[in-house]
């Protein structure tokens, strides 16, 4: 790990590296806050079929996937400053082609918008990977929960961004708000360029071990494993929740409230997780956050009251948080300094691609079986996760023995 030293910057080029992601993730996480709200709704007005109603979700998930790997080989020729800006100008594509897709009525040009929203959501959670190469080895769980912190403000900003400029434009409703968000994805732009990032070495060039070298490593399985079903489990219950609201009776003003509170239980406590995972390590994390996230599918089972979803979307958020960041700092310690981009954007698409899987199947198990199916379904992944954590932590006490005898 010593090959990072001739990387890092100094503390104030380290702070303001930090600063300037953290405030980069508050507005581009309004992209997907925005998108999330909307997208099952809009999709409900402009499909050709109701059970279409959350496939722009659905898109805006295969847009991640897709892009990850792509922008990785960006970061890794390039350096990531450039496969940030490449993605800040999906997200400003994205805002702009979903509001001509309203003005229009086109469901297609809306699922491409989503589409573009998704590849700016892959480029921006790699914010919290560049956060961790820029700090010394001990700081790395803290930094990367520290950019995670900046999206309590995306969950304010994305959601009172729907609220204030949904009937902006009377007869095209939502198509102010997309305006505004192409708006913040060019600010999103305007932050990045300060950051200051060191381009690839030579090593980093010549990539290191072969990728399925690491990937059969029983540490990277437990990572992608539990950071995959941490994210899609989020992904499957919150695609539905906004549709299944509107489906129970609730309002969008309701709705739109939960979804702040959910994105703000997201990123609220990445201030204390980087602390947590250093003293408590990544695996326990991980294990209380799967917990939340089975408990918060528990709540949604006992009633279909505001309350009941809110506390869901809460629980569900914190959940998320401790599982996908105690996942992101056991990929850090998968690779080589070398081979970090790749490995990093290889975790990130077996996460999006198995979103991409739960998000497909949220909208049509919503429309065919209603909200408790999606509820009761979640438990199937749950469980593989947890079966991951268990079998490592049998596995790697006897790992360690057999490495002191040898």
């Amino acid at each position: 790990m010593e090959q990072h030293a001739p990387e890092i910057g100094s503390r104030r080029e380290q702070r303001g590296n930090i600063l300037r992601l953290s405030l980069a993730q508050a507005l581009a996480g309004a992209n997907s806050t925005v998108i999330y709200a909307t997208g099952a709704i809009i999709g409900a007005m402009l499909a050709p079929d109701k059970a279409l109603a959350t496939l722009p979700i659905s898109i805006f998930v295969v847009g991640m996937a897709a892009c990850i790997l792509p922008t990785g080989k960006i970061a890794h020729h390039y350096g990531r400053r450039a496969a940030f800006l490449a993605g800040t100008v999906g997200g400003v594509l994205a805002g702009l082609l979903a509001a001509l897709a309203v003005i229009l009525g086109s469901f297609w040009i809306f699922c491409l918008a989503t589409f573009f929203g998704g590849a700016y959501a892959a480029v921006v959670l790699s914010f919290r990977f560049a956060a961790a190469d820029c700090v010394e080895p001990e700081w790395r769980p803290r930094a990367l929960s520290i950019v995670m912190a900046g999206g309590v403000a995306a969950g304010v900003i994305g959601p009172q961004l729907v609220t204030f400029t949904m009937d902006l434009w009377p007869p095209h409703m939502f198509a102010a708000t997309f305006i505004a968000q192409a708006v913040v994805a060019a600010l999103s732009a305007i932050v990045l360029t300060g950051v200051r990032l060191p381009m690839p070495t030579t090593a980093e060039l010549a990539g290191g071990r072969p990728l399925a070298v690491i990937a059969r490593q029983p540490r990277f399985i437990l990572a992608a494993t539990c950071g995959a079903v941490s994210y899609m489990l989020m992904n499957f219950l919150m695609t539905a929740a906004p549709l299944a609201m509107r489906m129970c009776g609730h309002s969008q003003a309701n709705s739109n409230l939960g979804l702040q509170w959910h994105v703000i239980a997201m990123y609220a406590p990445s201030f204390f997780t980087g602390r947590l995972i250093t003293r408590f390590g990544a695996e326990r994390v991980v294990a209380v956050g799967l917990a939340l996230i089975g408990l918060s599918a528990a709540v949604g089972l006992a009633g279909i009251d505001v309350a009941h979803f809110w506390a869901t979307l809460i629980l569900l958020g914190v959940g998320w948080n401790f599982g996908f960041i105690g996942a992101s700092a056991l990929v850090l310690e998968c690779h080589r300094p070398e081979e970090k981009t790749r490995v990093q954007a290889l975790n990130d698409f077996l996460v999006f691609g198995t979103m991409a899987v739960g998000s497909f199947s949220s909208g049509g198990l919503l429309a065919s079986h209603g909200w408790s199916s999606v509820l009761w379904v979640s438990f199937a992944p749950l469980a593989l996760a947890v079966a991951a954590l268990a079998l490592s932590a049998v596995v790697r006490p006897s790992l360690s023995i057999e490495r002191e005898s040898a």
